[in-house]
């Protein structure tokens, strides 16, 4: 009886052991597309600052960042929390930003905004002496060729004819830029590979997967029958890049993983869609990965459940898992949450 009790004991004591050390290899990024620095819905920054209170996530990779209050909003960020008793440090940049609760060993501008075609920087730390390279992006939004498969130019957002062919949607990805920028950000995170560090990039990439435009759904969501080899994500998986969502739940159908655009109880449907008269349901924000030892552990699309489509609020009744909003959600986008875990 007593040596059933010692083994009894001696396994509990493993099992606390092993807890402990699989949480302390385990870290969260939240990728949040904040819309104008959350300035488009009353209380909207308030908001960025109470969840990020809430979620105390290790990195927040921010797109859409526009320094509207003429600061510095990461900073600002930075500061708002420190208010309310948690330390993080910033990357000041503009259109996207990056904030760390780790200390940050080096920063870096890997494709700099220009004229609104979208940007990517990039900041290193150290998780429990991991070597960790995070990247934030806000690829080009003025040719966004997933409207044209609409029916919408991709640049102005007006009715066109819809295209006859995948090569005709895909021409507007050349004035883009959105492969250019992660052709640069694929040269440096090589180099930080090499070094020895584990490669995250989050972001909204205003770009589909080629993951979820399949023949499985090519008559659904307003693919209007495409089947379309987006090039972003086609680059990246060629590179050896993981997509943290797709790797949890690889069924584009049962977990679809819609981020834009997000329905949002403060704004009224017109406000928060550029084609009011399209389906235009997409996954758009991302995170990807790559480095030994490091795995996507769990996933969670953070936001409201609904969608707008056509002008209405829809609910989605896919299988993805939600992290509800704790009150007025600040964005036309949901979020991305990810857990990884470096083995």
């Amino acid at each position: 009886m007593r040596l059933t009790n010692l083994l009894f004991t001696t396994l509990l004591l493993f099992v606390s052991v092993f807890a402990r050390s699989q949480k302390s290899n385990e870290f969260t990024v939240l990728q949040w597309n904040v819309w104008q620095e959350g300035t488009m819905v009353p209380g909207g920054y308030d908001a960025i600052v109470n969840e990020i209170v809430r979620l105390k996530p290790d990195f927040v990779t921010f797109s859409e960042v526009r320094n509207y209050n003429k600061t510095n909003f990461t900073a600002r960020v930075c500061a708002s929390l420190k208010e309310k008793g948690l330390s993080y440090y910033s990357f000041y940049s503009y259109d996207t930003g990056l904030l760390s609760k780790h200390p940050i060993t080096d920063s870096l501008t890997v494709f700099p905004e220009k004229d609104d075609h979208g940007s990517i920087y990039r900041l290193t730390s150290s998780v429990n002496g991991h070597k960790v390279a995070v990247y934030t992006s806000h690829l080009d939004y003025l040719d966004c060729a997933y409207y044209n498969a609409r029916g919408y130019d991709g640049s102005t957002w007006k009715e066109i004819p819809l295209p006859a062919s995948v090569e005709e949607i895909l021409k507007v990805n050349v004035a883009s830029q959105r492969d250019d920028a992660i052709r640069l950000f694929i040269t440096q995170a090589e180099k930080d590979l090499a070094a020895g560090y584990k490669v995250i990039i989050g972001g909204d990439f205003n770009e589909p997967s080629y993951r979820d435009w399949i023949e499985k759904n090519k008559d659904m969501y307003d693919h209007n029958g495409f089947v379309v080899p987006w090039t972003v994500t086609t680059l990246l998986e060629e590179a050896g890049f993981v997509d943290s969502y797709r790797k949890i739940y690889p069924n584009p159908l049962t977990h679809p993983g819609f981020t834009y655009p997000s329905d949002n109880p403060a704004k009224t449907p017109e406000k928060i869609t550029w084609a009011p008269k399209a389906d235009e349901r997409d996954r758009i924000d991302f995170i990807f990965y790559k480095g030994e030892g490091l795995d996507a552990r769990k996933a969670v699309i953070f936001g409201p459940k609904g969608s707008i489509v056509r002008a209405q609020r829809v609910q989605e009744t896919s299988k993805d898992k939600f992290l509800l909003p704790l009150d007025v959600w600040p964005t036309d986008h949901k979020g991305l949450l990810v857990t990884f875990i470096c083995k």
